[in-house]
This record gives C-alpha cells, structure tokens and sequence, in this order.
C-alpha cells in the first residue's frame, strides 16, 4: 500500500504533463473524467481501441531498458484511432505485477506519459495491481486503451478508394512492438545477449530492439484535415498482407514495389539470421513501413510534403489496383529488395 501511493505521488508530474483541453489529469479518483464539450466537436463519433505491448516486454526485462516501453503501449492504441480519422483524446493504462516497485514503475508510466504527449491525447487514469503468484520476480504486464474522436462527416473508412488511388508508405522506427515472440527465438538460437553489441549497428542488441514504436497521429492528423486522405492502415501484427486489405473497399488490392523504400539493417539482419522467408517477413513485421496512406494520384505529392513537414520518413510504394488474383496485397521486386 505504502509503494502505491508513493508511486502516485511519482507519477503525478508526468501525468500532469499530458493535460490538454478537456482534461485536468489530476488522477486519484475512482475514474478518469474529460470534458468533450471543450474540445470544440461538433458532432463526434467517439473511436475507442486498446492494445498491449506484447513479449517486447521480456526484451526490455532481459535488456534491463523500460524506458521506451510506456511510449509503445500509447503508440499501438493511438495508430490505430488515427487510422479512422480520430483525434486521440485520452488514454488509461494498467500496470500488473509480481511485487511493485515505485522505481520501476514510474519508469514505465513515465514513458506512457511522454507517449501521450506524442500524441496530443491526456492521461487520465489508470490502474495498478500487485499478484504475487500471477507474475514472479520483476516480471510484469502492461495494457492499455484510448479513445478519441472524429466528426462524423470526417470519419476515415476506405470507402473513397479506386483503383488507380497512390499508397504512399511513412517510414517505422523499427520494429516497433510485434514479432518479438519470433525475434527473441532468434535470438536465442544465436545465443546471443541483449548487451551485446548489436551485428547490424553500434548500438547494443537490447537497445536496438527496444526503438519505442513511432507515434504517426500528428502527421496523420495533419494530412486528414488537408482533405488529402482515403484512407490510412497501421502496419501491425500481420505486416502488410493482413493489415492494408482491412481499409481496401471489396474487389480492389495493391500492388507494391518492394524495392521503393529502404527495408533496414535490422530486417535484413532478422531475416538472414533466422533464415526468415522474404514473403513472411512480409507477414510478420513491418519492414521498414509503420502506416499506409491511400490517396488519389492529384493529391499524392501534397499528401507527401504534409507528412514530409511533419517529419515523416514518406515513400510512394505503390498503387490501388483492381483484385484479380486470390492476394489484395502483391510485392513485386520483394526478393531483389532483400538481396540489396
């Protein structure tokens, strides 16, 4: 109980950090409170999601590195409220482990904090819960949702998409926060330590597997109230051959070129070091590409100098075609890319 409140009394100059309007973020309540009458909407459709950040967190438990995993767990539920359009307005977590220790944990909501502030959106609350016999040791869990809003006239459905329409790909920060049940096998089979110096950069393993997931709701926002989007998909667990048919109207694919943008060391390395197929690279990470942007062809370089100012990584990867095969997502020049 004592590491409870101090851990409260820690966490609350980050929490206030996050405030915006609508939101106070004075936290020790039984439940969060916003105010959506002071956002200015006028006829919102509230947009809700929640995520984990998976076994990245046994990375940064074996790299002893917390620091950017807070920053995950915001990322992986506000990429996908942008993707419809939506402003992320707040945000609650829930920290569960073993036996709290105030330290640790605030490193951890510290990052949640600094992944609200990336993304605009306050946090409100959340909750922490020790059980002993659920986790062992220094082994925790973190969850997390978010809900945000979007005016009805403005709501993000792929239902505008033709083919013909450009895909515009934005760059990741890595591997961001899935795959690592994969990753951490090879690992593993190379017998390699998280501290060690990592094969494909000067930066130690640990650190170059933990890059905290890139938040892309300003640049998205930005470009959506540009009127330059049909549509957006969040490069997540399924990489591109699950995630871009979920905003494709039915009848219509993409045709990617694979050698359009610049895969990364660290896929390559992934995919030579544990013998991982090209095409289920493709399945399992992001390689390199972290949000699909659909636009029509009039709009395309408008649509990459929005997200270029933004500080955006942006690549024209691609075009909408119509379906004429069993995939909607073809990559052509896959193999070559992955030889370069």
């Amino acid at each position: 109980m004592d590491a409870g409140a101090a851990l409260v009394d820690a966490i609350k100059p980050h929490v206030r950090a996050t405030a915006r309007s609508g939101a106070d973020v004075e936290i020790g309540g039984f439940g969060g409170m916003f105010d959506i009458a002071a956002t200015q909407y006028k006829d919102p459709i509230l947009v809700a999601a929640t995520d984990g950040v998976g076994t990245k967190l046994r990375v940064a438990l074996l790299a002893d590195d917390h620091s950017g995993v807070g920053i995950d767990l915001v990322a992986m539920c506000v990429n996908d409220l942008i993707v419809q359009g939506a402003e992320p307005l707040f945000f609650l977590d829930y920290f569960a482990t073993a036996t709290l220790r105030p330290d640790h944990a605030e490193i951890v909501i510290k990052g949640i904090a600094e992944g609200c502030k990336l993304a605009g959106c306050a946090l409100i609350g959340g909750e922490t819960a020790e059980m002993p016999g659920m986790y062992h040791g220094d082994d925790y869990d973190l969850a997390g949702f978010s809900v945000g809003a979007v005016e009805r006239n403005e709501i993000l459905d792929g239902r505008k998409i033709a083919a013909g329409d450009i895909v515009l790909g934005l760059g990741s920060s890595g591997i961001h926060s899935n795959g690592y049940s994969l990753v951490r096998h090879i690992v593993d089979e190379l017998g390699l330590d998280y501290g060690d110096r990592a094969p494909f950069d000067d930066v130690t393993l640990g650190s170059a597997l933990l890059t905290p997931t890139k938040i892309y709701v300003k640049s998205c926002l930005a470009c959506h109230k540009a009127g330059l989007l049909k549509g957006l998909a969040h490069i997540t667990g399924g990489g591109f051959t699950e995630n871009i048919p979920r905003v494709l109207p039915n009848g219509l694919g993409v045709h990617l070129d694979g050698a359009s943008w610049p895969i990364g060391e660290l896929f390559q390395w992934l995919s030579q070091a544990g013998n991982v197929a090209p095409d289920e690279m493709a399945q399992t990470f992001n390689c390199g590409i972290g949000m699909i942007a659909i636009v029509d062809p009039e709009n395309s370089q408008a649509a990459a100098q929005v997200f270029s100012e933004a500080g955006e990584n942006v690549y024209q990867i691609g075009t909408v075609t119509e379906k004429d095969s069993k995939e909607q997502v073809l990559i052509s020049n896959w193999e070559t890319a992955w030889r370069s």
